[in-house]
């Protein structure tokens, strides 16, 4: 464990200054240039690639991305669990124009929020609750009349491997504004990064881009359909992963979930 958590510190010092340094530099550029929105692309999709590479021989992490035959053309919206960073490093260089639903705050930050603007991100804030939704879903409609795809994360936050679902409004008044398909995205990465902790532990992160739901279907069909299919390729990522083995240490209450998915597939 020790040797895994010197990797761990060793990548975010990396990581962070890294990050740092493109923020600043595209976020001046942005400054001169108004929004160099093309520029600015490229320097993420980089980035995003960079910290996959750092991942991989720092601390042992693989990425492995699958169903991108699923991705429609044109314009749509990915709707993504979350359960660490690594889930936007996935999600960005494979997503044509992505604008990510951010939260507010993150664009309060120097130099980072001028960078995520340069990106078309459409900030949401939470402290308004269901007010936020409208100024959310007109700046989702230019995005997509550019030919973006507007990238979700359907339970607002980053949440651990197995958890309750809790998902939000915001995805389902998407789809019935914009009308274009939803495409979901199962993943694995929080076994090997998990929320807020300072160890990341060797294995493949895995996701998979799901069969897209098409326009035009009742908001809550739509929603049963993408929970559905997330929960259930989700949970079957993870236990797979599980199989396989995780070097990670598991919580009594991942082990008893593990135990439950088990039992319920026959696996």
């Amino acid at each position: 464990m020790l040797i895994q958590a010197l990797r761990s510190q060793v990548f975010y010092l990396v990581y962070y200054l890294h990050t740092a340094l493109l923020a600043i530099l595209v976020g001046t550029i942005a400054v001169i240039m108004r929004r160099p929105f093309g520029f600015g692309l490229v320097l993420a999709k980089y980035w995003a690639r960079a910290n996959m590479f750092l991942l991989r021989w720092i601390t042992g992490i693989r990425s492995e991305v699958t169903g991108l035959e699923n991705l429609p053309e044109g314009g749509c919206i990915i709707a993504s669990k979350h359960q660490s960073d690594w889930d936007v490093f996935a999600l960005l260089p494979l997503s044509g124009r992505p604008a990510f639903i951010a939260k507010k705050q993150l664009m309060d930050i120097p130099f980072f929020g001028l960078a995520a603007q340069t990106l078309e991100t459409i900030p949401i804030d939470r402290a308004l609750g269901r007010r936020a939704i409208p100024k959310m879903i007109e700046a989702a409609r230019g995005a997509i009349e550019r030919g973006c795809r507007i990238i979700i994360f359907p339970e607002g936050t980053r949440r651990p491997p197995l958890s309750d679902p809790a998902y939000k409004i915001g995805v389902a008044r998407l789809y019935e504004a914009l009308n274009v398909p939803v495409v979901p995205v199962a993943l694995n990465s929080g076994l090997f990064w998990g929320r807020r902790t300072m160890i990341l532990w060797p294995g493949k992160a895995r996701a998979r881009f799901l069969p897209a739901i098409p326009p035009g279907l009742p908001v809550a069909e739509m929603q049963k359909r993408l929970v559905a299919d997330l929960e259930a390729e989700t949970d079957r990522l993870v236990l797979e992963a599980a199989q396989d083995g995780i070097a990670r240490p598991l919580t009594p209450d991942m082990l008893a979930r593990l135990r439950v998915l088990n039992e319920r597939t026959g696996a």
